[in-house]
């Protein structure tokens, strides 16, 4: 590892089996090819050939989502790296431990305009915490050590650019590679003045609403005991689902686009409104009076809302800090009202397409989402699409403390499904992985059923095949435009997969959809379900705005005088059930 047997790229790959990496996920190709014979080399690493150096990036980003370790991707010079930014975009936004190779043209001919040359450098900096080329063996030996403390330290991804020459060089002794990799491990104390602040507008409000993101990990039963003190309904973000939701007696669900049930009418009626560990980014669903937030990162204090009491902490100190000093609240009133409220919500728009829908084709995605929910693993991985799929997952799929659920919730990226579910069954095949995809985001990056189907890995690709993108249809909608662009002729996927040589099966009966979900589902190895679902099944969002409704209006107005009134009126049909209802 710190010796100087071989080249540089063989102490690389030595260096990342010595801190515990196992794959490499990548695509082969000239500059890259030294690191590629050094993992040949090596019997600690297996090399994972993808089919798209993206798909390399969102595995490595998943794998270390999933593990909490050191995760790793390569790319080759040129194309090979830009192909790879979208995913590391992806894994530094959800901050993933993820080092990412990138290799380079030979570097004499860096800024000569060479074959295929880029700037990495620049290319890199918006998606990495930390992003610096070899420049000689002895040099990449010190930085490779600095990349890898720095994405475990949880600067997010590191990105080490290697000339394909340079990584040819007799490898120096490197002491710093021997120095121990110390993950970050420290918490954020609140300040005790910010502690008491908002301690005060606790006790002082009639009523509280919280909302919890993916920063109270680790907090959750420190929220949950302040929530029963002050009668807080609780609700949360797409990244605080499974955290918060399971067992929770307060839970009134989600906001924002995706969201379903009461927390809409609990944070707006709150005299005190709190998020918790969340940079919910729709501010247009915020309240901006009395609000409080805590978080462990600074810099997202007050920047999605007017925030009257910030406290800049972790979420399970700041809650201990906070206990002693909160009196209990008697009245329970408001919150019996807002869960009775969000069970109101859910009767009429969780349950809209899911009871009854036996008989009725095209099948309701959301009667597939609710199926899939009920037989899948207690321990499930669920990996999901960027667009519907996200509202399916964040609506039907049940948190129980176990399962898990990957997504692009901050980049927001199509097509990532497929390759997180790579990169989450990678280090544990025993666990069922299922990948939620959309067809759009499938099509995307089509080639990595290749990648599945190679590796044996037991991946459970369900295709919700609406033949549209249904995100986009809605997004046009409510702006008041005709949906265009949106809808494309039915794909077959599962004659597609049948082709590359895996199980598949095609389900377009309601009636043999959980039979033949559950056979799939039990099945050893990989297998694509390819489900023709409802392309007017449409999310509507808990709580409708006149703009909106006046988006809504023009586009139905809009589309009859272009001859498609049928059109329209199917999509009505479809969600009429799951407008609010006074």
């Amino acid at each position: 590892m710190s010796g100087t047997k071989g080249n540089y790229a063989r102490q690389l790959v030595e260096t990342l089996a010595a801190q515990g990496v196992r794959r490499i996920y990548g695509l082969v190709g000239d500059s890259l090819n030294p690191v590629v014979d050094a993992v040949r080399l090596n019997d600690d690493i297996e090399w994972v050939h993808v089919h798209n150096e993206e798909s390399a990036a969102f595995a490595a980003g998943a794998e270390s989502l999933i593990t909490g370790q050191l995760a790793v991707c390569a790319a080759s010079c040129g194309p090979g790296n830009t192909h790879l930014i979208q995913g590391l975009y992806d894994a530094h936004r959800n901050g993933a431990k993820v080092l990412a190779i990138a290799s380079h043209i030979p570097s004499q001919m860096i800024g000569t305009s060479f074959f295929q040359e880029t700037h990495p450098e620049q290319l890199f900096n918006e998606c990495s915490g930390y992003c610096e080329m070899v420049n000689s063996a002895e040099q990449g030996a010190k930085i490779l050590h600095n990349a890898i403390q720095s994405t475990m330290a949880g600067n997010g991804v590191s990105v080490l650019v290697m000339p394909g020459d340079l990584a040819s060089e007799d490898a120096v002794a490197a002491p710093a590679l021997a120095s121990r990799i110390v993950p970050a491990a420290g918490v954020v104390k609140p300040d005790q003045a910010q502690v008491d602040d908002l301690a005060r507008a606790i006790n002082d409000a009639g009523t509280v609403t919280f909302m919890v993101g993916a920063g109270a990990a680790g907090a959750r039963d420190e929220v949950l005991e302040l929530a029963r003190r002050v009668k807080a309904p609780v609700g949360h973000a797409l990244g605080g689902k499974e955290i918060i939701q399971h067992d929770n007696p307060h839970d009134v669900g989600m906001s924002g686009l995706l969201g379903y049930g009461g927390l809409q009418k609990a944070m707006d009626d709150a005299d005190l409104f709190i998020m918790i560990g969340t940079d919910f980014p729709y501010s247009d669903f915020l309240p901006t009076k009395n609000v409080a937030q805590i978080d462990a990162e600074a810099a997202n204090l007050g920047r999605r809302t007017t925030v009257a009491h910030p406290v800049h902490g972790d979420v399970g100190e700041t809650v201990r800090a906070l206990l002693p000093l909160v009196a209990e609240k008697t009245d329970d009133s408001f919150l019996v009202k807002m869960l009775r409220h969000h069970e109101r919500e859910l009767e009429h728009v969780i349950e809209a397409y899911t009871h009854g829908v036996e008989d009725k084709t095209p099948i309701h995605p959301e009667y597939v989402a609710r199926v899939l929910d009920e037989l899948a693993d207690d321990d499930a991985v669920f990996t999901v699409d960027t667009g519907m799929c996200n509202v399916w997952a964040a609506r039907y799929l049940t948190p129980n403390g176990r399962r898990r659920v990957l997504g692009s919730w901050r980049h927001g990226t199509m097509a990532n499904a497929l390759p997180h579910a790579i990169g989450a069954q990678g280090p544990d095949r025993d666990r069922q992985v299922i990948s939620m995809s959309g067809d759009g985001g499938l099509a995307m990056l089509l080639g990595e059923l290749l990648t599945v189907r190679r590796n044996d890995l037991p991946v459970k690709t369900v295709v919700f095949n609406n033949s549209s993108l249904g995100m986009v249809k809605l997004e046009m909608l409510v702006e008041g435009m005709p949906d265009f662009g949106t809808d494309h002729d039915d794909v077959d996927y599962a004659a597609v997969a049948s082709a590359l040589g895996m199980r598949s099966v095609r389900i377009t009966d309601p009636k043999r959809l959980r039979q033949q979900l559950a056979d799939a589902l039990a099945h050893e190895g990989p297998v694509l379900i390819d489900v023709v679902t409802d392309p007017d099944a449409l999310s509507m969002p808990p709580e409708i705005s006149l703009e909106q409704v006046a988006g809504f209006t023009k586009a139905s107005v809009r589309t009859v005088l272009d001859g498609g009134v049928g059109k329209m009126v199917e999509l009505a049909r479809a969600n009429l059930r799951n407008i609010p209802r006074p």
